[in-house]
């Protein structure tokens, strides 16, 4: 079941985004993991996830450089069969992403989605 998610935003400069995101706009740093991971809370249970851009990634400020990340509270292969069962057409299959699992698809517009195993999505 989705239990939650966030928003994910490719950076090609995480102290930069960081420094935005927190100095400028004024959101609190939630998490941060080195130069891999921050995530800040945008307020109202809305978090955002600085994920840096890398060559298996979209370049920063392009198409496909924000994606919507929905946490899951049971097993991800489960919750892909599920919703495959329901239509969804997963982009390949489940990544290990170092301590997450991660499942990639779009909306019917193609807008980027991914379902998340653990807690720091």
């Amino acid at each position: 079941m989705i239990t939650g998610g966030n928003a994910t935003i490719y950076v090609s400069d995480m102290d930069r985004a960081v420094r935005f995101y927190t100095d400028t706009l004024g959101l609190k740093l939630q998490d941060r993991y080195g130069d891999f991971w921050a995530q800040i809370d945008a307020g109202g249970g809305f978090a955002l996830g600085l994920h840096p851009t890398g060559p298996k990634s979209p370049k920063a400020g392009t198409s496909g450089s924000i994606s919507v990340g929905l946490l899951v509270n049971r097993s991800i292969d489960q919750e892909v069969e599920d919703l495959s069962a329901k239509g969804v057409v997963f982009r390949g299959p489940v990544v290990s992403d170092g301590p997450v699992k991660l499942a990639f698809f779009g909306d019917p517009d193609g807008n980027d989605l991914y379902l998340c195993e653990t807690g720091q999505c």
